[in-house]
């Protein structure tokens, strides 16, 4: 069993935002990104895998489809497979998100 403290996990990137990987299998990741204010995931899709974005500190702007949103701690976003999906620190405070995708689209099914 492994047991992570997002808090102490997060961290950022003067360039990009910042992806540091909690777990992975063949089933599924969970990542926590860091974005300091005004860095972005750019819009992109996975054909056969679904994401969840959850929210831990700041607020990010989250978009799936023609959706936009802003979330605070606590919210989450679901994006199903196909679906363009992004996330933008609009904010002027960095933001922390718990990220899963299921399954790993890195693994053949």
């Amino acid at each position: 069993m492994t047991f992570h403290d997002t808090a102490q996990a997060a961290t950022f990137r003067p360039d990009k935002l910042s992806k540091v990987n909690l777990f992975e299998s063949p089933r599924m990741f969970c990542d926590v990104y860091g974005l300091l204010p005004g860095q972005s995931q750019a819009s992109h899709a996975h054909a056969g895998s679904d994401k969840v974005y959850s929210v831990l500190t700041g607020r990010c702007r989250i978009e799936i489809g023609a959706e936009s949103r802003t979330l605070g701690p606590g919210e989450v976003a679901i994006a199903p497979a196909g679906v363009d999906h992004a996330a933008h620190n609009d904010s002027q405070a960095p933001a922390t998100l718990l990220v899963f995708m299921a399954p790993h689209p890195k693994f053949p099914g």
